[in-house]
């Protein structure tokens, strides 16, 4: 290696460069065969760091987005619930929903592919690089008590508001007392138009009375919720029971 290849290298890894240091000398390479313009071959190691940023900036949203696993919309198998609208679901990945600070729930029993459509979608956001949180409602619920009983409830709920998207899973899992249920609805009506949830649960809208214990709360919630949302009910079977009965053949 030169001396003044020395120097390039140096240079670059002092300004972070780090997409252009395996690649400069092979372009540079091209460029002298192929007779580049200087400004072609600047703007291919730009190129090349672009790509490298972008790509480190997705990684990051995704590992701060805590998702449970790591599944694409595209891996979803739709013929096993015919029920549910695909070109519905499908128009989802354009992300507006998040543009337009609207919401996205899915309701049904379990086994039927509602969190991984959610990751799916998180997937997405992650990659066109927006703030993203995965969370249960049960961890989401026991996050907000301990900042009510540290004091620092106000932050956290403001924390929570500056996502872009916040995905509760499994809401009604575990039965919610009326003060997680007041935690819950603080939080859904500060996001409320500002930012996107998308909720999961095993209970049709009718059932959340008794998942809140207090009517007044749930009915709150769910006309914050629905008011700009895109709600899908999935009536299928178990994937899970599905690959079951598979190993089982």
């Amino acid at each position: 290696m030169s001396d003044l290849c020395r120097q390039i290298e140096g240079h670059m890894r002092t300004l972070k460069l780090k997409g252009m240091i395996p690649v400069y000398r092979d372009l540079l390479e091209r460029a002298t065969t192929g007779n580049l313009q200087y400004e072609e071959y600047l703007a291919l190691l730009l190129e090349e760091e672009v790509k490298r940023k972008r790509e480190s900036s997705i990684k990051t949203k995704i590992s701060k987005s805590r998702l449970p696993y790591l599944k694409t919309l595209e891996e979803f198998d739709f013929s096993y619930q015919p029920g549910l609208k695909e070109k519905e679901v499908i128009r989802l990945n354009s992300l507006e929903f998040i543009e337009q600070k609207g919401n996205v729930i899915f309701l049904g029993p379990p086994g039927v592919g509602k969190t991984h459509l959610s990751v799916g979608l998180a997937m997405k956001a992650c990659s066109a690089r927006y703030r993203v949180l995965f969370m249960t409602a049960q961890q989401l619920i026991e996050d907000l008590l301990l900042s009510k009983k540290d004091g620092s409830l106000v932050a956290k709920l403001m924390a929570y508001s500056r996502l872009h998207l916040l995905i509760l899973d499994e809401l009604g899992y575990m039965p919610i007392t009326r003060e997680q249920a007041n935690l819950l609805f603080q939080l859904i009506s500060m996001r409320y138009e500002k930012g996107s949830i998308i909720l999961t649960s095993n209970y049709n809208f009718d059932e959340w009375g008794k998942v809140f214990e207090d009517n007044v709360v749930a009915a709150a919630i769910i006309d914050r919720l629905v008011h700009h949302a895109s709600i899908f009910y999935i009536t299928g079977s178990s994937y899970r029971l599905k690959n079951k009965l598979k190993k089982a053949k």
